[in-house]
């Protein structure tokens, strides 16, 4: 009953707030955005330490980067974008578009990004003209209340509502749980079971799925130090946390020796195969979930436990695949800097052999192709069951956040229905939106019914 009453207090001074913000211009709104994502950006190297001094997760250096990055692209991504009044115009059909809030948004915020995830989606939370509140996880909740205090800080100065950002302070489940069950849309970024307990809710929801992100090195490439330099930068980020980072390397058989060495000289270090059986036992607990105390652990400590040693600035572990069955666990997302080496026969094989772990986890994430031959990369496209399929270039592109292709820049990443998620695209604030349309008459041209019915335009 306490969280209860907490949370509808809560909703009820944040639906006072967004009353009044709804009445905010497009200028006015882009300026209390733009102040959010800054004072993050500005505040990032004591929020990064705090957050690893808190969780003990990650590398500060990662989540220094991350927090810029993140909230950088997203002002940068946002700030011509209308989503106040008309926004758009159609002269043929005869449409026109209003923009309008949805409401209370919730904020379900993960230990491993808790502020860039904070900031990042209530920035396109906030560009739609919704108020937030925002449940912490509790192994993060003092870096996470000090981000939202900051953010609070810096719209209070903008003379923004008083309400419009909140935080549950003594975060739970039960709170979480009633937070989402009331509010009117919901944002959750974090563990799977939190992402189900929000479509649960009964209200609006827009989770992210598990990563498991599969690399494919097509027969074709020849470039295995780009390759190498590529993946280690993606998976050593933050030692190994973001569902982008990269789980395993599938390769032709022949090429084993060129790889390793790539791999090798780009900073890795191989497990030797007799230490390779004792990793689902370090990695996974009985049940079968993620052991934290391994969860963002440096290479050189992880060798220690697995009683090898390797230079202390190794940046990630590599093995050998022990096979393709259910009984080599290591084919599941591992959330810690260690990537898997499957050869293959042919390019075929190799690229089935991905959707083959994909589909025991991480189906509707990732993938990445490294190839030269645009019909190799379509057929991995065709393949493979993930919404991103990305070419020669990091996992962690995925996120648009990079600016090297043309995903929209997000920290929330939907995974279709293979991840049990709504929609199967990058989060934006499009999605946090209510639309209007005004239609005018309008005749449309339509053929005899005959002839409807025998046009096949596609074929």
């Amino acid at each position: 009953m306490e969280e209860k009453s907490m949370v509808e207090a809560m909703l009820e001074r944040a639906r006072a707030a967004q009353v009044v913000l709804e009445s905010y211009t497009q200028s006015q709104v882009d300026t209390l955005v733009r102040a959010m994502g800054k004072v993050i950006y500005d505040n990032a190297e004591i929020l990064a330490e705090e957050a690893v001094r808190e969780t003990g997760y990650g590398r500060v250096d990662s989540k220094i980067f991350k927090q810029r990055k993140a909230t950088a692209a997203a002002w940068f991504y946002l700030r011509d974008k209308k989503s106040v009044g008309v926004i758009d115009r159609d002269p043929v059909n005869k449409l026109v578009t209003f923009a309008k809030p949805v409401g209370v948004v919730a904020c379900v915020a993960p230990s491993t990004n808790p502020t860039s995830t904070v900031a990042s989606n209530g920035m396109s939370i906030l560009k739609c003209r919704n108020a937030m509140i925002v449940a912490p996880h509790p192994a993060a909740k003092s870096v996470t209340v000090h981000g939202v205090a900051l953010i609070n800080e810096a719209l209070a100065e903008l003379g923004a509502p008083k309400d419009l950002i909140q935080i549950i302070e003594q975060p739970s489940m039960a709170a979480t749980r009633e937070l989402m069950a009331k509010a009117d849309v919901t944002v959750a970024t974090g563990g799977a079971a939190m992402v189900k307990s929000a479509y649960s809710s009964g209200r609006p929801s827009f989770g992210v799925g598990q990563g498991n992100v599969q690399v494919v090195a097509a027969d074709d490439y020849d470039d295995y130090a780009f390759l190498a330099a590529t993946v280690i930068g993606s998976r050593s980020y933050d030692n190994g946390i973001p569902c982008t980072g990269e789980q395993a390397i599938h390769y032709p058989a022949p090429r084993r020796a060129e790889l390793v060495k790539a791999l090798e000289a780009a900073g890795a270090a191989m497990i030797p195969p007799e230490k390779v059986s004792l990793l689902p036992g370090l990695l996974f607990r009985e049940n079968g979930t993620s052991n934290p105390a391994f969860v963002g652990m440096k290479p050189a400590k992880m060798a220690e436990a697995l009683g090898f040693s390797v230079p202390a600035d190794t940046k990630i572990l590599i093995f050998d695949s022990v096979g393709m069955t259910r009984e080599n666990v290591l084919r599941r997302e591992k959330l810690c800097p260690v990537v898997q080496l499957f050869p293959y026969d042919s390019y075929e094989e190799g690229v089935a052999n991905a959707k083959s772990n994909l589909l025991w986890e991480g189906a509707g994430h990732t993938s990445v192709v490294y190839t030269n031959d645009a019909q190799r990369a379509e057929y991995a496209g065709k393949e493979l069951p993930v919404c991103r399929v990305l070419v020669n270039q990091a996992g962690g592109a995925a996120s648009g956040g990079n600016y090297i292709n043309g995903l929209n820049p997000t920290m929330s990443l939907g995974c279709g229905s293979w991840g049990n998620n709504s929609i199967s695209e990058n989060l934006t604030y499009r999605h946090l939106m209510n639309t209007t349309q005004l239609a005018y008459y309008h005749e449309c041209t339509m053929p005899p019914l005959e002839e409807v019915w025998a046009l096949n335009p596609l074929d």
